[in-house]
């Protein structure tokens, strides 16, 4: 029960992007109504008046709707092992050039989940209509169930040819990296919900000068993928204690090690600090949950492969930084996740550690900028984007933490690239310097 709230997050986020949740349901809905409409076509005969002849000639004929009902989940089981098996080579091929982490995002891909669920449901259609096609003790063909296998083959005709479309196209760099920043704004929305207002004054909450009296560690390894904050401040304000949380999601925590800390060790029982440790979601790998930094990384990650000279492709790379630009600006233009949760106000709760604006600006840029040294169009498009960055927000420690990183990026190319090639670089780094002091 102390770990339903969480499960229920679970299992919502697999339903919306899992690969295993939407193919079942589907399959088991379409079971179930090929299980269904046989049973009430044979206990209403009328129901199967209503196809025509020219359709189905043979109504008394349960022979003819078993072959069909056989020949049709037979086929269809047949075209999904191989579509299916050209995908995941396709998909193979496509994480050596770009990175393995993108199979991921094609498994949350909601077209391939329906195209798995229609074909596995037309299936499983078939087989649980195909037992009510008999012939003892009287003969009975389920003609209109019939029917709808029928129907539901030509559906998986066209839902073929419009599949194999949309992975041609899915497969394209550019929308891989699209994806993921669509996906990733989604995060950054959940995250960080309220619009930047300059005038906030932050609270400093000194949690290192608090007195934390109990250490709990981890009980198992695993990524941090999601923390219940709303269960956490609840069960500190039940006990009126402090917690702090030691390590952020998408942190790799191992057994043993430090997770949390308590201000008061005598109202800590086992079973409360068993219902904290429920509010945390730990496993093998980073999600898109609340994780902004793992969004930024996946198209990083495509960046630095492209810029490596086995591959040697500086348009993705540059693509890649003209998304990591349009997702640091929706983050420049938001109030930064909220790290102290007080009830009542004033009185804190829990803390929790988030990263902030310059942090995953180092994550988005910097080791493009590390690699790129000798690209000048790499850098010129990273000094674009900075500027993009910088133009969309008054606010002035934003900008100097900008122009900062944009500095390193001009002094990175003076080491590699040689005086004519920096002229153009340090141009449009002399623009940007002057169009954000005239500003």
């Amino acid at each position: 029960m102390k770990r339903l709230p969480l499960l229920f997050h679970h299992v919502m986020y697999n339903l919306r992007g899992g690969f295993l949740v939407r193919p079942l349901a589907i399959a088991l809905a379409l079971g179930c109504a090929g299980a269904l409409f046989s049973w009430l076509e044979e206990e209403f005969p009328v129901l199967s008046a209503w196809v025509p002849r020219a359709v189905f000639p043979s109504h008394a004929d349960p022979q003819s709707a078993q072959v069909i009902l056989a020949a049709i989940g037979g086929s269809i089981m047949t075209v999904v092992s191989i579509v299916f098996a050209i995908l995941l080579m396709t998909l193979t091929l496509a994480s050596m050039q770009f990175s393995p982490r993108i199979i991921l995002g094609f498994a949350r891909d909601g077209v391939t989940q329906w195209t798995l669920g229609i074909f596995l449901g037309t299936f499983s259609y078939c087989m649980a209509a195909l037992p009510a096609a008999h012939s003892q003790p009287r003969p009975f063909a389920p003609v209109a169930t019939v029917l709808g296998a029928m129907l539901l083959a030509l559906t998986c005709v066209a839902w073929l040819l419009f599949f194999i479309h949309h992975i041609s196209q899915a497969i394209s760099v550019n929308q891989i990296v699209d994806k993921i920043a669509s996906e990733t704004e989604v995060v950054i929305d959940d995250v960080m919900p309220w619009p930047r207002n300059p005038n906030q004054t932050l609270i400093d909450e000194r949690v290192d000068d608090l007195k934390w009296e109990l250490t709990v560690p981890n009980p198992e390894s695993g990524y941090i993928r999601f923390v219940d904050v709303k269960r956490l401040t609840a069960l500190a304000k039940s006990r009126h204690i402090k917690i702090r949380v030691l390590r952020r999601v998408g942190h790799f925590v191992p057994q043993g090690v430090p997770l949390l800390m308590i201000s008061r060790a005598d109202r800590a029982a086992p079973e409360w600090i068993a219902a904290i440790l429920a509010a945390f979601d730990f496993g093998p790998s980073r999600t898109l949950q609340q994780d902004v930094e793992f969004g930024l990384l996946l198209i990083v990650d495509i960046a630095l492969k492209a810029i490596s000279p086995a591959v040697n492709d500086p348009s993705t790379a540059i693509n890649c930084v003209d998304q990591l630009s349009r997702l640091m600006i929706r983050v420049a233009a938001r109030d930064p996740a909220e790290s102290g949760m007080y009830d009542p106000p004033g009185n804190l709760r829990v803390y929790i550690p988030w990263m902030n604006f310059e942090r995953l600006l180092d994550s988005a840029f910097e080791q493009i900028r590390m690699y790129s040294k000798s690209d000048a169009a790499v850098s010129l498009r990273m000094l674009r984007g900075l500027g993009d960055i910088a133009r969309t927000t008054e606010d002035r420690v934003i900008r100097r933490i900008v122009m900062e990183r944009a500095g390193r990026v001009v002094a990175g190319c003076a080491e590699k690239l040689d005086e004519n090639e920096m002229g153009e670089i340090r141009s449009r780094f002399a623009g940007l310097q002057a169009l954000l002091a005239t500003s």
